[in-house]
């Protein structure tokens, strides 16, 4: 049976990446999906090489044929979003405030404007070092971020039934919107890292809640614990409240830089962070594969 583990965090910047990255080579076969389509970066690390692009058509905008325009301006009353722009002897759409909403072309009085579908982005299948990976870059300004998302998903489902992989490692992406829900929904396991911070534990109350909506078993990675423990101890107390494991704490390592850096998993280095990784996927690996 297909398991699928998701990394998220109630925020960016915690730690998510690399500790998927790290999952990644850890794992005897297994498929990476990065869905964080807005600012991917998990390729950085695994150096994935594209073997297919597919593009992704999210959304409409509307096209002015200027030869039916008759410059009467009733676009530019109708549109809510400021999308109709004039430059003094033509007007115009702009692409980046149009929503697609369809209200100047039912008003246009010659059929000057229609909706044209609308490149949103592009999803990659690719193969790195330890398997397959998908992932994908959403366009700047666009808003459909869910949907592709869950187009990376199928995708590495559907690789994953062609290579007869029983695992899919998602790196998901940050907060608690439609992204991150995109990320976690129909999957396995959930790890959440958290860092030992005031908004760190007000980030993971969030994430928590949002996960426990969809009513998938989770348990918390707590980064960087030793920087500041005594909000280390403030999310061990409210995991302890809550029922929720903690799979681990990974200390403050000099070396997670030095890999960034090199572009390599911290795995791939003799340090503390790689040695309570291991320890953290092992929870992982056999709660999801064995349990």
């Amino acid at each position: 049976m297909l398991k699928q583990i998701a990394i998220v965090s109630g925020k960016g910047g915690t730690g998510k990446t690399t500790l998927s990255a790290s999952f990644s080579y850890l794992a005897d076969s297994r498929v990476m999906a990065d869905c964080d389509v807005d600012a991917p970066n998990l390729h950085i690390i695994l150096k994935p090489e594209i073997k297919e692009t597919q593009q992704y058509v999210g959304s409409k905008k509307a096209v002015l044929d200027q030869n039916k325009c008759t410059k009467c301006g009733i676009c530019q009353e109708t549109c809510r979003f400021e999308a109709i722009g004039f430059d003094g002897e033509k007007y115009f759409v702009k692409e980046y405030a149009c929503e697609g909403c369809n209200a100047c072309v039912m008003k246009c009085p010659t059929g000057a404007l229609r909706l044209e579908d609308s490149l949103s982005g592009e999803y990659y299948s690719s193969q790195t070092e330890k398997g397959p990976m998908i992932h994908a870059l959403l366009r700047p300004g666009e808003e459909t971020t869910g949907g592709l998302i869950a187009e990376v998903r199928k995708k590495a489902v559907s690789v994953a039934h062609e290579e007869d992989i029983h695992l899919i490692i998602i790196d998901g992406a940050p907060g608690i919107g439609c992204p991150a829900t995109s990320s976690i929904t129909s999957t396995s396991y959930v790890v959440i890292v958290a860092e030992p911070t005031m908004s760190g534990l007000h980030d993971l109350k969030r994430i928590v809640k949002t996960v426990e909506h969809f009513r998938i078993p989770m348990g918390i990675v707590i980064n960087k614990y030793d920087i500041n423990e005594e909000q280390t101890r403030k999310i061990e107390k409210y995991c302890e409240e809550s029922s929720l494991e903690i799979l681990g704490k990974i200390p403050y390592d000099t070396m997670v830089k030095t890999a960034t850096e090199q572009a390599k998993p911290v795995i791939s280095y003799d340090c503390p962070s790689a040695n309570e990784i291991k320890k953290i996927w092992n929870k992982v690996e056999n709660k999801v594969m064995k349990g």
